[in-house]
């Protein structure tokens, strides 16, 4: 399942350069995550790098887009162009 940044978000900057798939970017007011990017650090690292280092924990997963670590694997290969 893809992940993603609720209102909560401070604006802090942290989460977007630990994205090893650069699926965070600025959005209108918040960051937001690009569902088709996230990966869940799925291929990179064991945990998600954005939850990690989130000081407010504002980056959950996305119930809208429930994906197994197996369909991450396959993403994750497609977008570092493995697949």
């Amino acid at each position: 399942m893809a992940l993603m940044i609720t209102d909560e978000c401070i604006n802090c900057d942290v989460c977007e350069p630990e994205c090893p798939n650069n699926a965070i970017s600025q959005g209108a007011e918040i960051y937001e995550i690009n569902p088709e990017l996230c990966t869940e650090c799925v291929g990179h690292y064991d945990e998600p790098q954005c939850q990690q280092v989130c000081p407010v924990d504002c980056i959950p997963h996305d119930p809208d887009r429930q994906e197994s670590k197996e369909a991450l694997m396959g993403k994750y290969l497609a977008i570092s162009g493995q697949a």
